[in-house]
């Protein structure tokens, strides 16, 4: 038994976040990064800055944009997240930023990807 449909959706999203900021010169540091208040999607590096980045991953078409869904409590659990990945790895000098990745996927090879910098 296989998957449930939006779990691979949201998957390949997170695949195609990654080789995308891979290709623009990023470090990945961890992926679905957890603690008990939840699961941060992809950590990365670039420069000095460590980025926490939220991948959300839709149909086109769809009224709201991914970016819309994540609400102030994903904010804040995103927060303490990376406290927690920061203290764990023992990184005390760096900037951080938290962003968004909207992955629009027209199949499983084609998509639209729009990284939103500094979202919150």
């Amino acid at each position: 038994m296989g998957l449930p449909e939006h779990l691979k959706v949201g998957l390949r999203g997170e695949q195609l976040a990654a080789r995308y900021l891979r290709e623009h010169k990023y470090s990945i540091l961890a992926a679905n990064y957890s603690t008990k208040l939840g699961e941060t999607d992809i950590i990365a590096l670039k420069d000095k800055t460590v980025c926490f980045v939220e991948v959300k991953t839709r149909s086109p078409g769809q009224l709201l944009s991914p970016a819309e869904a994540v609400n102030y409590r994903k904010e804040e659990n995103l927060k303490t997240n990376a406290a927690a990945f920061l203290k764990n790895a023992k990184i005390t000098e760096a900037e951080i930023r938290f962003d968004i990745i909207e992955v629009i996927l027209h199949d499983l090879y084609t998509a639209d990807i729009n990284h939103i910098k500094n979202a919150f």
